[in-house]
């Protein structure tokens, strides 16, 4: 595992951060996003598929898991409301699809994700200001990072 941290002072610096990532995707790609509300989960997500070709990704209440078509499939997962009846929506078979996975609020259901991946933790600082701590699990997720930050 290897971490970076960087600092995003308004939300087009994760928009390009996004866009940057997607840039390097791969077939069963799979990233975790943690953070409070309105801490810029969904922004990330959305200028992710943005950049896949994909729109109108948003924060689901009801769904789960979305599924789009783009350039590789995009799976977006937002499992803010998941309950108790996690192996019954079949997520870790979506590791395993040939897509990109992007799993907001994925502390809810740690025990499920694959060992690799990467996980960007949203800090927010203050009104605009975020650091995002991206903690790259296997190589390929290590070499996407450090394509893109350096």
């Amino acid at each position: 595992m290897e971490e970076f941290k960087i600092t995003m002072h308004n939300e087009e610096e994760t928009i390009e951060l996004a866009q940057n990532l997607e840039s390097e995707k791969f077939p069963n790609m799979v990233i975790c996003l943690y953070g409070e509300l309105g801490s810029g989960k969904t922004v990330f997500a959305k200028a992710f598929a943005d950049a896949m070709g994909i729109e109108g990704v948003t924060s689901s209440t009801f769904n789960i898991i979305k599924e789009y078509n783009g350039e590789l499939p995009l799976y977006h997962m937002d499992v803010y409301r998941v309950d108790d009846n996690v192996e019954s929506l079949g997520i870790e078979e979506y590791f395993e699809k040939g897509g990109v996975t992007i799993i907001e609020w994925a502390d809810l259901i740690k025990d499920y994700l694959p060992e690799e991946r990467l996980d960007i933790k949203f800090k927010v600082i203050d009104e605009t200001t975020r650091v995002l701590v991206l903690k790259a699990y296997g190589d390929d997720y290590i070499r996407a990072c450090e394509d893109i930050l350096w």
